[in-house]
């Protein structure tokens, strides 16, 4: 199979699909690979790298667009990209459709089969392809959150960690999965006073377990929430329905209600946000305030720490790449937890949560795909 690699263009995206190290192990598999000139170079993986592990470097993505049968990305395609798409190509990515219905509406016009990292699932029930990824992200969010709590970045002006005599600052955590795992490691790891809250008694256990007593483990219930936010100095948005778009957990007007200068991180915003008041913003412009409260809603965090995220990435999503191109199509029936990720196939909507969010008829992924061989 013709792979093609091209740079992102979403803004202050320096990630890319594929490491050298991938390339070569596509390579060796038997398919081409063609990959955008300068993709990697701010992250330190230079052309020649690519040329040495077997990659065709082509100078624009429109050649790359025009010929590979997949096309292996990181984050969502951009209209512009939408548009060179077309019938019979595979698309490896991460998607977040069911906040976009622009970008859901522009992959079905395609004909394209969208393969979204965020659903691919294993046995164990997990989501294999978002783990490295909401590692990092965890774990930027208490940088991030840290960081504009100090008084010249908009926040309170506080230390989160506290020093002798002086309290540490409060971090609510909403959502215990990987992302608040992390998150809680990091916030844990600078002497914050921290809680986390879920709905899933047997995650609550394992976090009090894991971290042997060091930070509360709260039921979440409105009532709860309404409590520990206005208590916190700072809030991380951790949240996550798959495939779908996330709860609005905290209310504008429990915003207005909190702390001044406190600072709320939605880690959640790929999927619409956690927070009423979220709205998505970039690494050039990463934070805004709603009441006071400093909001940093940047929709693709790793990107901000692109060369750990990019090595992270293609170590998760690579085995699924040489599948997809060893077997094509095939490799969706043959393999469930890969068959999870397929959210558009021929023009139909194949993934429930995304049918449910934005309205249109949910075809069964087997059913798409028998439909589309049959036509």
């Amino acid at each position: 199979m013709l792979v093609g690699v091209p740079k992102e263009i979403k803004n202050n995206e320096y990630r890319v699909g594929l490491t050298p190290a991938g390339v070569r192990e596509l390579v060796h598999a038997g398919h081409q690979v063609m990959f955008q000139a300068e993709g990697g170079n701010s992250i330190g993986f230079e052309d020649d790298d690519y040329r040495a592990a077997g990659a065709t470097i082509v100078d624009s993505a429109d050649g790359i667009f025009e010929k590979a049968e997949m096309i292996v990305k990181v984050k969502e395609p951009q209209p512009e990209e939408c548009r060179m798409l077309s019938a019979g190509q595979i698309l490896y990515t991460y998607l977040h459709l069911a906040p976009d219905p622009a970008q859901t509406s522009l992959l079905l016009e395609s004909g394209v089969t969208a393969v979204a990292y965020e659903t691919v699932t294993d046995c164990r029930g997990g989501l294999p392809l978002l783990a490295p990824m909401s590692e990092v992200a965890g774990r930027m969010s208490i940088q991030a959150g840290a960081f504009f709590l100090e008084k010249e970045n908009g926040g309170l002006g506080m230390l989160l960690g506290g020093v002798p005599g002086v309290e540490a600052g409060r971090v609510l955590i909403l959502g215990g999965g990987v992302v608040g795992e992390n998150a809680a490691r990091m916030a844990v790891g600078l002497g914050a006073k921290v809680s986390v809250m879920d709905r899933s008694h047997e995650r609550l256990k394992y976090l009090d377990a894991s971290f042997g007593g060091r930070l509360q483990t709260i039921y979440s219930t409105a009532e709860a929430i309404e409590k520990y936010a206005l208590e916190s100095d700072l809030v991380i948005g951790a949240v996550l329905i798959p495939g779908a778009e996330a709860p609005r957990l905290i209310s504008r007007d429990l915003v207005s209600r909190m702390k001044k200068g406190a600072v709320m991180v939605d880690v959640a915003i790929d999927q619409g946000g956690c927070f009423e008041t979220s709205v998505p913003t970039t690494h050039q412009e990463p934070v805004y305030a709603v009441d006071g409260v400093i909001h940093y809603c940047v929709a693709n965090m790793p990107g901000g720490v692109a060369r750990t995220s990019t090595m992270a990435l293609t170590h998760a999503t690579l085995s699924y790449a040489v599948d997809l191109a060893d077997k094509g199509l095939q490799a969706l029936v043959d393999n469930p937890h890969l068959r999870a990720g397929l959210n558009v196939h021929a023009g139909m909507v194949t993934c429930e949560p995304v049918a449910g969010a934005l309205g249109y008829d949910y075809v069964e992924p087997l059913e798409a795909l028998a439909k589309a061989w049959n036509r």
